[in-house]
């Protein structure tokens, strides 16, 4: 298993991207998962647009490709919104939005690259708060999903998930921070029940298992390799909290109450669980193994691309650059030991493992959206 690492573009989103390709050589990866999201959005945390979405046709695939083959890297696409809860016409924009990401990632050759496209399912709190809520989300997904995969598997392109419950979704006014229908591994399995075709799968990022006290270890044991793809690579160092305890988000209280209490409270919807983003061998303490999970993934013949996610409070939440840069070259460094043979250069990838992307030369196809799957 040679295993390339990648970066996830959201950490710059102030970069065009052809800076961005530039970033990337220098911080020496083997490949970009580029963000498109919507410009007229409602995230505004950690999400950038690094292709012209509404004018993307076989022309712009073409030399998108060619610019990645002369730069000799990698690609996918992805955008994390929620496509079955939330604002209604929100939610219909983030569905035909996903759809958009599928035509793209099928004029770039979809699986025949590996060009995957990375989203969120959401979660429905309407649903959710009523009894056989979670139930009830799963088929909501299935209802959504169901037609978008099958689509999607027409045109030889994957869907994956990534495993984020989006914690800040809610106002912390709200006692539940769990946001995203993917973001446990029972959720994953009971989604590959209700939709069965092959084409979609996950993005597993262990942090947000870290923090949650799951181990990520037993979680790759128990996950169907066929539908693992992509690993984020973000780290969480856990931070203990005698007042509201692990198991619980903390909660928003008069502030005036906490300060008379003695204790803290939350001041804004991130602000729920004890745990500061980092990223692995960058300033921080570290609350995982990561030699002990990249050595299951190792076990288990894992062979897609580590992804460096970069949120790090002393990296990308500067807003500086070189911190940002900084902090990739140090995730970049600290795995590789763990994925490479030691050469005479050191824990390098090698060379001979890289291919160019596939020139596919598609023609078009219109744009499809939701009432018309």
């Amino acid at each position: 298993m040679v295993n390339p690492i990648w970066i996830m573009t959201s950490a710059f989103d102030q970069l065009t991207l052809d800076q961005t390709v530039e970033k990337a050589l220098e911080i020496d990866v083997q490949g970009l998962d580029l963000c498109v999201f919507r410009r007229d959005g409602t995230r505004d945390d950690f999400v950038a647009t690094h292709l012209d979405y509404e004018n993307f046709g076989s022309g712009e695939a073409k030399k998108l490709i060619e610019k990645f083959n002369r730069a000799k890297l990698r690609l996918s696409i992805g955008a994390f919104d929620n496509l079955i809860g939330g604002d209604p016409a929100e939610r219909i924009k983030n569905q035909n939005h996903l759809l958009r990401l599928v035509r793209m990632a099928y004029l770039l050759g979809g699986d025949e690259n590996d060009v995957k496209v990375g989203t969120f399912v959401g979660y429905n709190h309407e649903l959710g708060n009523q009894d056989g809520g979670f139930e009830k989300n799963l088929l909501e997904y299935q209802k959504i999903f169901g037609p978008i995969i099958r689509y999607a598997n027409s045109l030889g392109v994957t869907i994956l998930y990534e495993n984020c419950p989006m914690e800040g979704w809610r106002s912390s006014g709200h006692f539940g921070t769990f946001n995203n229908l993917t973001g446990v591994l029972a959720a994953r399995k009971l989604m590959y029940e209700l939709v069965p075709e092959s084409n979609h799968g996950e993005i597993y990022d262990p942090s947000h298992d870290i923090w949650q006290h799951t181990d990520p270890v037993e979680v790759i044991k128990n996950t169907d390799m066929n539908r693992l793809k992509r690993i984020h690579v973000k780290s969480t160092r856990n931070n203990p909290d005698p007042f509201w305890g692990n198991m619980y988000p903390m909660q928003q209280v008069p502030a005036e109450w906490a300060e008379k209490a003695g204790i803290s409270s939350s001041t804004n919807p991130w602000d729920r669980h004890h745990y500061e983003a980092t990223l692995p061998g960058f300033g921080l303490g570290d609350s995982m193994d990561w030699r002990a999970f990249v050595n299951v993934l190792k076990e288990k013949n894992f062979s897609g691309p580590f992804e460096i996610e970069n949120e790090a409070v002393l990296s990308k939440q500067t807003g500086k650059m070189g911190a940002i840069i900084q902090g990739c070259k140090a995730a970049v460094q600290n795995l590789a030991p763990l994925l490479y043979e030691l050469g005479e250069q050191g824990w390098q990838y090698p060379d001979s493992e890289y291919r160019p992307l596939l020139d596919v030369d598609r023609a078009d196809t219109p744009f499809v959206s939701m009432d018309k799957l």
